[in-house]
């Protein structure tokens, strides 16, 4: 093995981890990693806390100083396959990708392949070493937009601790139900469903929830929908679709959060038809901004809205101006 091989972390825990078991802190902070690894690496002492070994179970009261030390491997089981991707920048340590709609980012239960990271073992094999094939973080399957992924180890280290200090920036674009008359903040920790295991909910009381953060601002307001901006603080699963649906402003097309498209009074039979194609939640990743690992300068990406939320704005543009024109 080479030096490249190894990869260090190291990371202070936070007071909100207070009480939880180290290995439930481990698969917070490091959760490129599965927890069966993590649970491995604390137990063989590769993973250790203020310098000496600890067991799983053991619980933390914060402030803690966790190293993480390991020896990388291929991870195997992954085929690489030539599938297309849209990469909008790339160098010796990060790749910037744009994620189309019905792309899976990883493999899992009942998806095996054809996602993201197979198609990036095809186009960057060196990326078989890091974990996790160098993805740091994720977009729904239908959510379409921006990703960065680590081609380095430098890299990888670099962005999830951006990602854990929040300082990597990510701006949504969505359509939502219902007119909001101005931005807002929801910050309302986000946990599993509590008897719905593919949702997520807004926890207020719950242990297990993670603290969740969305920025929002109105760019345009349409009779019965709005167009907004959203930017994450933080990064948990389903976030802005989770907050949104809260507040009663779920995003259109969301299958999950939404359910069976509804349709508000007033809503034209034209709109009705395209509202009812639209076949995925209306959310895109449009901006991404990062301190690059090695040079440490400040980057940042703009794309533009896929066709298909292009075509429903027109439309939803197109319903406001038959209103004007009806109340006329």
């Amino acid at each position: 093995m080479t030096n490249q091989d190894q990869k260090k972390y190291t990371y202070r825990v936070e007071p909100h981890f207070s009480g939880y078991r180290l290995d439930q802190i481990a698969a917070e902070i490091f959760d490129e990693f599965s927890r069966a690894r993590l649970q491995q690496w604390i137990k063989s002492g590769q993973l250790i806390v203020d310098g000496s070994s600890r067991k799983p179970k053991d619980k933390l009261i914060g402030g803690e100083t966790l190293e993480l030390s390991v020896v990388l491997e291929p991870e195997e089981r992954w085929l690489a396959q030539d599938i297309a991707l849209d990469c909008v920048y790339s160098d010796e340590h990060i790749i910037v990708i744009n994620k189309p709609a019905d792309l899976v980012v990883h493999p899992g239960a009942g998806v095996p392949d054809g996602t993201l990271l197979n198609a990036l073992l095809y186009h960057y094999p060196e990326l078989a070493s890091l974990p996790r094939a160098g993805i740091v973080h994720r977009l729904d399957k239908q959510t379409s937009g921006l990703m960065v992924v680590a081609r380095s180890l430098l890299a990888h280290t670099s962005l999830v601790q951006q990602l854990q200090g929040r300082s990597l920036g990510r701006e949504y674009e969505a359509i939502v139900m219902g007119e909001l008359t101005g931005g807002g903040r929801v910050d309302k920790p986000i946990g599993r469903h509590p008897n719905n295991r593919i949702k997520m909910a807004v926890l207020e009381k719950n242990a297990s929830a993670k603290e969740a953060i969305t920025h929002y601002r109105l760019l345009k307001r349409f009779p019965r929908y709005t167009h907004v901006a959203c930017k994450l603080e933080t990064g948990r699963t389903h976030q802005i679709r989770v907050h949104m649906a809260h507040i009663k402003h779920p995003l259109v097309g969301d299958p999950v959060y939404l359910g069976r498209q509804q349709w508000l009074a007033g809503t034209s039979a034209r709109l009705k038809s395209v509202l009812g194609s639209f076949s995925r939640q209306a959310l895109h990743a449009k901006k991404l901004t990062l301190i690059h690992p090695s040079h440490q300068q400040e980057l940042s990406w703009e794309t533009p809205l896929p066709e298909d939320m292009k075509n429903l704005l027109s439309e939803l543009e197109l319903e406001k101006q038959n209103n004007k024109e009806t109340h006329q």
